[in-house]
């Protein structure tokens, strides 16, 4: 299988973008670029979770209703989150229905409020588990890496839920903390690029 795809502009792109067309868009402008941002940081945990079997292109379609639904992903906000905002969301039909999964969001609010106070922000938390490029599998051929796992465990440990390795994995994939874009893509180096000139959190 070759590694690329080409885009609408003719120019080579990873190959799991030729899917749908929406996923270009998403590809060429979000997926890899570093985020220290942590409402982003904690949105896109939190759809990964929500992805986890079901596909991306779902999530992707309904994200935001996702958004409108869990207040922007602002954590703090919903972190309070009760019962009648549990009720809410298991009659929203623009987002995936799930009990556990919206429940494990709005734990997982209260675990990132936490985390701002022990941490001073889930970007300086998120970005200590960065690996060392010269380790890295070749790219997309991997859906976990020591780093996931150890992420994962550490997130369970401090009480977050639908973390497991490859969920992680692949946020670090879409947040920057790894460039997994195809060799041949033509923004792998766009990518290199901004995560050399990142400021990585502290």
């Amino acid at each position: 299988m070759t590694a690329t795809v080409p885009g609408p502009d003719g120019r080579p792109r990873c190959f799991w973008c030729g899917t749908v067309p929406e996923f270009f868009p998403y590809h060429d402008n979000e997926w890899g670029y570093p985020v220290d941002d942590d409402v982003r940081l904690f949105e896109k945990i939190c759809l990964e979770s929500f992805q986890s079997g079901l596909s991306w292109r779902t999530i992707l379609a309904k994200r935001d209703n996702f958004r409108a639904a869990f207040a922007g992903f602002e954590f703090n906000q919903v972190a309070d989150f009760g019962e009648t905002d549990i009720a809410r969301l298991l009659t929203d039909q623009g987002i995936v229905r799930h009990r556990g999964k919206i429940e494990a969001t709005i734990n997982n609010a209260r675990r990132a409020r936490e985390m701002v106070q022990q941490e001073g922000s889930l970007a300086a938390y998120f970005w200590r588990f960065e690996p060392d490029s010269r380790e890295l599998a070749e790219p997309q051929t991997a859906t976990t890496s020591k780093e996931s796992v150890a992420l994962s465990k550490d997130l369970k440990k401090r009480g977050w839920k639908f973390v497991g390795p490859t969920t992680v994995y692949a946020f670090m994939q879409a947040m920057g903390l790894i460039n997994d874009h195809a060799e041949g893509c033509v923004y792998r180096e766009v990518v290199e690029q901004a995560r050399r000139a990142f400021k990585r959190p502290e």
